[in-house]
């Protein structure tokens, strides 16, 4: 260090030892009294501030910030109810509910690589673009698949993926498949009745919900339940009239009549005359409600209630009835049906047979357009009107089931001469199938009519009287004459059980007329014809294989499903069996078809 710079540092150090700093100007100075007590202010109002908050925290909002708190943490998880079973007379199941997989992920914690996500969407049927788009809809929940088969989800699983759980849902399960389709019905992925019994009855099937407060961590997991649970009210089961048997066996026999005859479609109406119940609705083409993709509308209607037709010849024992109860006729009187047709102002009615002169029994044996419109003729229309209203014609029927229709029956006021002659033999109004059957029942319960009902009941309900017993039994006898050697349907007839019936043949309306080549065929009876169980209606939508009359198409469906149902409902057999001796031969080539 030089000369110069020490004596300039020894200058500096003397005279910081001679300053006197109470007398610098600037320390000197007085703080104005605002000033120390703005700050002691400002001091005082934050702690203000962070007490208030403290006590809003704590006292005031505690109620908010412990549910914003819980909200994190807790959930309500929903428990559901198991929906209730659809049960056939006999306790069988027809629907039912079983707890299956459904999939589901977490996206911020889902992590695969590009072969894994592959495998992934092709476990769950879908393609890898619709996989990602799922994951991308939300941070924190995404179904990847709902309701899915314990084996799909023990292979999804395997995958050993982040982020991918499942949780157990309710399926709908329905043992009796196609043949019992049009009856239950099906319900969406939620259990919530679309169609049939699972429609009409979805208040009583779907029970309550039930809840259950738990704790959950970051990952989704249930780490403790907290509060109390709610149980869950189980749907109750409704137990229904069919008889799963009759109608898998129904269902079966109008099958095989459609693809015989290369038909349309086909129904099958089996009513027990003693309770009004419903002991089968068959209908073909049919579908799986368990499976129902690619449905078309044809396999989900219902055609025994909702499709209505013209009946043609089976409105001939009623009409029949009408002349017997107002006395104008008896089985016996003579009609004169010669040369085979008969003209109403302007318009012929012809005969499929010409015949000469028939019995009013014969009139129903042959089914006689000219002697049918002959005994109509001598009626008043309102007396056709009031039987045909009194068996339920153009009116929907009182069953506890979505889809019944009305069908046709125009005010008698409005009628022509030619509208009441073709009437009487089934064309210008309109009924279902299961119309047709009810209408039937009135004839083989002696003249009542019961309410019809899908549900089982213990007792069944009073009837309203349509007609005397007396008639209904004369009329009985014409129907066994119809289904016998000489009637129009002697394929009706049942190994060891007497029947009666009336076929139906009619050109299916197209427009404003008539098809020339399209028909529906149908036939409805009874049976044991003295003491009727049963009543079977029929209808094959049009055959197309040259053979249409419902003596040929629809009697031998009618034959077997009789056969079949009382034998179920153990009717003895009111016919002679012929006993059947089995030779050895007959033996052998059993053998060789197996």
């Amino acid at each position: 260090m030089s000369r110069v710079a020490k004596a300039a540092k020894r200058h500096a150090a003397q005279g910081a030892r001679h300053l006197n700093y109470a007398t610098s100007p600037l320390l000197a100075s007085k703080t104005p009294p605002w000033r120390s007590r703005f700050i002691v202010a400002l001091v005082g109002l934050s702690f203000a501030v962070l007490v208030g908050r403290a006590v809003y925290i704590q006292i005031i909002g505690t109620d908010f910030y412990q549910q914003q708190g819980e909200k994190r943490f807790t959930h309500v998880l929903e428990v559901p109810a198991s929906r209730g079973r659809v049960l056939d007379r006999n306790g069988q199941v027809l629907a039912t509910s079983v707890p299956v997989p459904s999939i589901w992920a977490i996206p911020k914690d889902f992590e695969a690589d590009v072969q894994q996500r592959k495998a992934l969407a092709r476990l769950l049927e879908m393609k890898p673009t619709e996989l990602d788009q799922r994951l991308e809809g939300s941070r924190n929940f995404a179904w990847l698949s709902r309701q899915v088969d314990e084996q799909r989800w023990l292979q999804v699983k395997a995958l050993g993926l982040k982020g991918v759980h499942q949780l157990r849902e309710y399926r709908r399960n329905y043992p009796e498949g196609e043949s019992a389709a049009h009856i239950v019905g099906f319900t969406n992925i939620e259990e919530k009745g679309q169609e049939g019994i699972e429609l009409a009855f979805q208040s009583q099937l779907q029970g309550r919900d039930g809840s259950r407060a738990v704790m959950r961590d970051r990952l989704g997991r249930v780490v403790e339940d907290i509060g109390e649970q709610v149980d869950p009210l189980n749907g109750r089961d409704i137990q229904l009239a069919i008889d799963s048997k009759v109608q898998f066996f129904a269902y079966q026999r109008v099958r095989d009549a459609v693809a015989e005859h290369g038909a349309k479609a086909g129904s099958v109406v089996v009513l027990d005359v003693k309770s009004g119940e419903v002991l089968a609705l068959a209908n073909y083409p049919s579908f799986d409600p368990g499976n129902r993709r690619n449905l078309s509308g044809a396999q989900l209607r219902n055609r025994a209630l909702t499709d209505t037709f013209e009946p043609g010849s089976t409105m001939k024992p009623f009409v029949i009835a009408l002349a017997l109860e107002s006395g104008r006729v008896t089985p016996r009187t003579p009609i004169q049906t010669a040369p085979g047709h008969i003209t109403v102002t302007g318009r012929t009615i012809r005969d499929a047979h010409p015949n000469g002169v028939l019995s009013v029994a014969e009139v129903i044996q042959k089914s006689s357009n000219v002697g049918t419109v002959k005994m109509a003729m001598q009626m008043k229309p309102v007396e056709m009107w009031e039987l045909f209203a009194a068996l339920g014609i153009g009116q929907k029927p009182q069953i506890d089931f979505p889809g019944a229709v009305t069908g046709r029956l125009r005010p008698y006021k409005s009628w022509r001469p030619i509208e009441q002659a073709t009437m009487s033999y089934g064309y210008g109004l309109s009924v279902s199938l299961f119309q047709l059957a009810r209408a039937y029942s009135v004839l083989a319960h002696d003249g009542l009519l019961l309410p019809t009902s899908i549900l089982r009941h213990e007792q069944p309900e009073p009837g309203v009287r349509v007609m005397s017993a007396q008639t209904a039994r004369a009329v009985r006898t014409m129907l066994q004459m119809a289904a016998g050697p000489g009637g129009t349907a002697p394929k009706a007839q049942t190994q060891g059980y007497s029947v009666g019936g009336k076929t139906g043949t009619a050109h299916k309306q197209e427009g404003r007329g008539y098809s020339a080549n399209k028909y529906r065929a149908w036939f409805v009876g009874m049976a044991p014809i003295d003491d009727p169980r049963i009543v079977v209606a029929v209808m094959v939508d049009e055959p197309s294989k040259g053979v249409y009359y419902g003596g040929a198409v629809a009697a031998p469906v009618f034959s077997q499903v009789v056969q079949q149902t009382l034998r179920l409902l153990g009717e003895a057999p009111d016919l002679e069996v012929a006993p059947q001796i089995v030779t050895d031969g007959d033996l052998a080539a059993a053998r060789e078809s197996f």
